[in-house]
């Protein structure tokens, strides 16, 4: 596709979010091009213009929107953990994180529409695996940001430790769909954070005492 213009890039999003929220409303198997049409009052000569390959180019679209927004609804806090070596931060962010799913309640659009086009697609592992490195590094900014302020141990491993966490929340999240709780989310990101907190050496640098995090027993 051609480079479109400003009027054509606001359409082209214009259609990509209606279908995201009929497909939110519907389901991805249920949701018809013409269901999208409808939302979007846009032409099939427009939906073609802007998806030449059809409903699977843009359900790809969907996916991409999809993904930006799980890192779009976790800030400002994701983006603070890199600039604020403080505990609040970090507790801040997890519980946007557990709210955010929450909310989203047993069903996960994103799931549901790389299941869709299918797991090993060349678009579909892409969308998620740019997803999980961009959550990861800045995940690993911040605990970059918690080492280099002497509130963690110094034989931590930034890039590790964030992929550990993501792992807890990924693993979290599918048990979540299953049964509808957030219970072993909330579980995996406070032990995870517990164990960080206990790797300090001790006071931090400015004399405050770290915040706790529950941890399973507590």
């Amino acid at each position: 596709m051609s480079t479109l213009t400003t009027k054509g890039s606001a359409t082209r999003a214009r259609i990509i979010e209606g279908a995201s929220a009929t497909i939110r409303e519907l389901g991805v198997t249920a949701t018809t091009l013409d269901d999208i049409r409808a939302r979007t009052r846009t032409s099939k000569s427009q939906l073609f213009h802007y998806f030449p390959s059809g409903r699977e180019e843009l359900l790809l679209a969907v996916a991409r929107f999809e993904a930006a927004l799980v890192l779009t609804d976790q800030q400002p806090y994701l983006g603070n953990l890199a600039t604020l070596a403080d505990w609040d931060a970090w507790s801040s962010w997890r519980d946007t994180v557990v709210d955010r799913y929450r909310r989203q309640g047993g069903s996960c659009p994103l799931n549901t529409l790389t299941s869709q086009l299918g797991r090993t697609s060349p678009g579909a592992r892409a969308v998620v695996t740019e997803l999980l490195a961009h959550w990861q590094s800045e995940i690993a900014a911040g605990v970059r940001q918690l080492r280099d302020a002497g509130r963690i141990s110094s034989r931590l491993d930034p890039d590790t430790v964030a992929a550990a966490l993501l792992a807890g929340i990924q693993g979290g999240v599918l048990i979540q769909m299953a049964t509808g709780s957030t219970v072993h989310l909330e579980a995996a990101l406070d032990t995870a954070l517990a164990q960080l907190q206990a790797s300090a050496p001790g006071v931090a640098p400015d004399g405050t005492t770290p915040r706790a995090f529950p941890t399973l027993a507590g």
